[in-house]
């Protein structure tokens, strides 16, 4: 299994809502067969955030915190036909998404919190219109272009892109 150590940036933008993400890392690439790629990377930590507000608590008394979290580790499973990515690690919250071209995949969300005993899970659809992946034998550039669904209502439609440098 070859080893890459690449630097990349994900980015995520909605076309219909006023969001956009970017997020710049050091990934590690394994080529896991000739065209099937393994993309692991931490996302930068989130520091000086405050709590969000509890209710029966007063909106002054929130709290900055600088407390260290758990980084997040974001695993990609790359082919030109398929995209796997799962977010974990801080504890509160996770996701799974699964693209192909023309189909409609999962995308999983799993929110915690002190109350729960046990995972819950929120589940959605999402349909991509596209996906493309460009770069041989190593990939540079995925764009995935999806609609998210929940049932019968529209949630947007969003483009994700990973670029991977030299």
């Amino acid at each position: 299994m070859l080893t890459h150590y690449k630097p990349v940036c994900l980015s995520l933008m909605s076309l219909d809502l006023p969001l956009w993400s970017v997020v710049e890392s050091a990934a590690t690439l394994y080529q896991n067969e000739h065209d099937r790629f393994h993309l692991l990377f931490t996302e930068p930590l989130v520091h000086d955030f405050q709590e969000p507000y509890r209710s029966g608590s007063n909106p002054a008394e929130r709290v900055i915190t600088t407390s260290p979290q758990t980084p997040r580790l974001i695993w990609l499973e790359l082919s030109p036909y398929r995209v796997t990515m799962t977010m974990q690690g801080n504890g509160n919250f996770s996701y799974r998404h699964f693209w192909e071209q023309g189909v409609y995949g999962l995308s999983r969300y799993w929110l915690q919190n002190e109350t729960l005993t046990r995972s819950d899970h929120l589940r959605l659809r999402n349909f991509t219109r596209s996906l493309t992946l460009i770069g041989h034998p190593i990939p540079r550039q995925l764009r995935i272009d999806y609609e998210l669904w929940a049932d019968t209502v529209h949630l947007g439609h969003y483009v994700i892109n990973l670029d991977i440098q030299a």
